[in-house]
């Protein structure tokens, strides 16, 4: 466990975006024996299922709110999880807080989003909070290394996975997208701001129109953080999704760096694998 992990005070704020992830953060800091308390995001964070926690909600451009309701519920650690939608600056309601900093909140829209929360991070850090990341709230939900499906790749696939790497090397500082697909060696489709789940159902498409000639059962999508990336911030993540949609996409399986990979509900994620006989592998960072 690293320091920061050791070092989680009760309770952590989780700025919660949508889907489950948030969710099961909290989860995993309860069982812990750590407190947490969600700020949930108007328009992103599943209003049903915050309910179980205690929340409040919050809107983007709305620092000073923010501020104010971390330090009322004592909250020293914050973590960002969860999808958001990029608002434009021009949709965003701006507080006396936002506007106080606005030069720095400029700063942080102009790159990609994982610019924008390591912008908006550092001025949440510059008022005396501290930014954790997944591997210090909730490190059980991480990719471990090695193969953890039934299924496991053959030379191909691993040639397959190498070159992944070697390409989302070579794009990460551009901050273009965390995945990419490798079919025989050729790369298909790289991801972009429509994300995985529209990457794997591009080259579904693809597969369906003739456009790739391999044959079902063979390719990769490999995963990876960008190379400048904090690690504290928006992180690749996988899940029964992922599988799903790489086995309609006709692939062998996919492969993610461990300990550097959000693997939500794993068990449901092998699952998924052994229906499709696809692999999952935890690659070396």
């Amino acid at each position: 466990m690293n320091s920061a992990a050791s070092e989680l005070s009760s309770p952590v704020g989780v700025i919660a975006g949508g889907g489950a992830m948030p969710f099961a953060v909290a989860e995993s800091l309860s069982q812990r024996g750590i407190a947490p308390v969600l700020f949930a995001l108007r328009g992103a964070c599943d209003p049903d299922r915050v309910e179980r926690f205690r929340h409040h909600w919050i809107s983007v451009g709305q620092l000073g709110r923010a501020t104010k309701l971390f330090r009322s519920e004592g909250c020293r650690d914050l973590i960002f999880i969860g999808t958001l939608q990029r608002p434009a600056l021009s949709e965003i309601r701006l507080d006396w807080g936002t506007i106080r900093v606005l030069g720095r909140v400029f700063a942080a829209f102009r790159g990609g989003d994982d610019h924008l929360l390591s912008g908006i991070g550092r001025i949440l850090e510059q008022d005396g909070f501290r930014m954790v990341g997944i591997r210090d709230v909730a490190p059980d939900m991480l990719m471990p290394e090695g193969n953890i499906a039934r299924a496991a790749p053959d030379a191909a696939s691993v040639a397959d996975i190498a070159k992944g790497r070697q390409v989302l090397g070579a794009l990460g500082p551009f901050d273009i997208g965390q995945a990419v697909v490798v079919i025989d060696g050729h790369v298909v489709a790289v991801e972009d701001i429509e994300g995985t789940d529209g990457l794997l159902a591009r080259v579904a498409r693809l597969r369906e129109a003739g456009r790739i000639r391999a044959k079902a059962g063979r390719g990769v999508l490999v995963k990876a953080p960008k190379s400048s990336q904090d690690l504290r911030f928006d992180l690749p993540a996988v899940g029964a999704k992922t599988i799903e949609g790489a086995a309609r996409a006709g692939l062998a399986g996919i492969a993610v760096i461990a300990g550097h990979t959000i693997a939500a509900d794993a068990q449901a994620m092998i699952e998924a694998a052994g229906r499709a006989g696809l692999f999952i592998q935890g690659l070396p960072a």
